[in-house]
């Protein structure tokens, strides 16, 4: 938006100071599907004369939390009424992981979970497995039946199963 305004000098302001850092070549990009989104917005940097990336925590963004909160005090009289929901179509490539079914029958995070909730691995985990295991249940956590995962920016992700996905997408 900002270069279809003609803008030349730009300040972004963002609750990530590792996105930040990022950008800017300061750090190493470890997470691969983050790896395109980073390379894209250098790529837009150059469309500027001057950018400027500044970190602001969360607890002092107020401006990023203002809309969600009035958005959660706004009650519609309708409770049929959904808002339109506008879906714009890009020319670029877009990135996403696919998951299939396992063939047991289990969701894929079936080990994590259960390392998680009682810290036990499957009886025919070799060690190389139950290491990963490990390593790979430091970015997840759950609540109630619920496992989600973190991102690099702290944000959340709910793990689903095949038929949930399924679910999701219909």
């Amino acid at each position: 938006m900002a270069i279809d305004m003609n803008i030349h000098e730009l300040l972004v302001i963002r609750d990530s100071d590792l996105l930040i850092h990022q950008v800017q070549g300061e750090w190493a990009v470890k997470n691969p599907k983050i790896t395109p989104y980073v390379q894209y917005i250098q790529k837009l940097c150059k469309k500027f004369r001057k950018i400027e990336f500044k970190h602001t925590p969360r607890t002092q963004n107020k401006l990023a939390d203002a809309p969600a909160t009035i958005a959660s005090m706004i009650k519609h009289s309708d409770t049929s009424y959904i808002d339109p929901l506008n879906i714009e179509v890009k020319k670029q490539p877009v990135h996403c992981s696919h998951v299939e079914a396992e063939p047991d029958g289990l969701p894929w995070y079936f080990d994590i979970k259960k390392y998680l909730e009682i810290g036990t691995y499957t009886e025919n985990a070799t060690f190389n497995q139950k290491k990963s295991i490990h390593r790979m249940a430091l970015n997840f956590f759950a609540s109630g039946e619920i496992l989600y995962r973190r991102t690099p920016d702290l944000g959340l992700l709910r793990c689903v199963d095949a038929r949930e996905a399924a679910k999701l997408l219909e």
